[in-house]
């Protein structure tokens, strides 16, 4: 696992203070002050500003929320409101496995679990995620077939959707395996299309079902 991530697993950081500490050189690793990037174990001694990182297993923790619009999938929120808001206090050190955009809504899972955070963010896995996801207008059967044979958002490969029709209008579920930043908006974008409500409602084997938003609900 990456320092940063481990650091955030075992801490109340987040990856981005853990990166801020490592760069300060306030990381030591087996005695030695850490540079980024380097993959740690928990059979590693690992000290972060001074304390040891108590690495002791306990049982796991995994949480399933049902993000309203408005907030952050993140532990700075810059003075926004952020998914740990909605969360009880002793559920704040949990990661946030696959994050949403301010503008989404629906699926986060939150976890302390390493395995199954590697599982459900690395692409190798293959994870699919399911949003239901309402355009500006009505789809083009043209467009449907584009998005399912890949469209260039200028990354280093295409992005690839798979499309299907809903009973509600210009309202479409989408499945993908992947998750590059806000991928869905950008690629209906660059076929021309406006993506007005982007709700994730599956990844993986977790679904929301029926739980309301602002919701969380402990496994």
């Amino acid at each position: 696992m990456r320092l940063n991530r481990f650091i955030a697993t075992y801490s109340s950081l987040s990856r981005r203070k853990a990166d801020d500490l490592i760069e300060q050189g306030k990381v030591i690793v087996n005695r030695k002050v850490a540079h980024p990037g380097i993959q740690v174990t928990e059979e590693d001694s690992v000290v972060v500003d001074g304390k040891k990182l108590n690495t002791f297993k306990r049982p796991s923790i995994t949480v399933i929320l049902n993000k309203p619009t408005g907030y952050i999938c993140s532990k700075d929120g810059q003075g926004g409101p952020t998914v740990y808001d909605l969360l009880q206090r002793r559920l704040s050190h949990l990661n946030v496995a696959g994050r949403l955009d301010k503008d989404s809504s629906g699926l986060v899972i939150l976890t302390d679990d390493g395995k199954l955070l590697q599982e459900l963010t690395h692409p190798s896995f293959n994870k699919k995620k399911i949003y239901l996801v309402t355009l500006n207008k009505p789809l083009k059967s043209v467009d449907k077939a584009r998005l399912e044979k890949g469209v260039n958002i200028g990354d280093d490969r295409l992005s690839k959707l798979k499309v299907e029709d809903t009973k509600e209008d210009n309202t479409y579920k989408i499945t993908l395996t992947e998750g590059r930043n806000r991928q869905i908006r950008r690629t209906f974008e660059t076929i021309g299309y406006r993506v007005e409500e982007l709700h994730r409602i599956k990844m993986g084997n977790y679904s929301l079902k029926a739980l309301p938003p602002e919701q969380f609900l402990e496994l």
